[in-house]
């Protein structure tokens, strides 16, 4: 059996918030409707949500031109981020999506949501990695994050 449920947020794999998706009983149950990441579907729900994208589509074409120049501030450099490593260049931990976050905001003086910061696998080691922000549904920003040593005993 099948459930038809609206989502509420971004479910990798899945779908982004507002779309409409058949998922079977047992993953709406346990997992989407406990965590409020999906609400049931209803006519009136939908209505709802047609009204909610003919809104989002119109501020879309704005927001779409600022990812682009966001896109292009954020891959002009890379990011640098000072982190506690050991003798051998790894990493006490990793990198997380909330620390590339806050040196976005830091260094390009942009916000952007830690959510939408993915990492091809996580960065251990000191060096050069690749990270991608969604800014936009259809646009990507091929972040590179250089990750240097921290001088001192205390984290940065």
């Amino acid at each position: 059996m099948t459930t038809k449920l609206i989502l509420t947020h971004e479910v990798t794999g899945l779908g982004t918030a507002g779309d409409v998706v058949d998922v079977k009983d047992g993953y709406a149950r346990n997992f989407l409707l406990p965590r409020g990441l999906a609400t049931p579907w209803t006519k009136g729900g939908q209505r709802q949500l047609d009204q909610m994208r003919a809104a989002r589509g119109k501020r879309a074409i704005a927001s779409l031109e600022e990812a682009q120049a966001l896109k292009v501030t954020l891959e002009s450099k890379p990011l640098v981020i000072a982190e506690r490593a050991g003798q051998n260049g790894r990493l006490f931990g990793a990198v997380s999506s909330k620390e590339v976050a806050e040196g976005v905001k830091e260094m390009f003086d942009k916000d952007i949501d830690r959510r939408t910061v993915e990492f091809a696998s996580p960065i251990r080691s000191l060096g050069e990695h690749k990270a991608t922000v969604r800014l936009h549904e259809d646009i990507f920003a091929n972040l590179v994050v250089q990750v240097v040593a921290a001088k001192g005993a205390a984290k940065a």
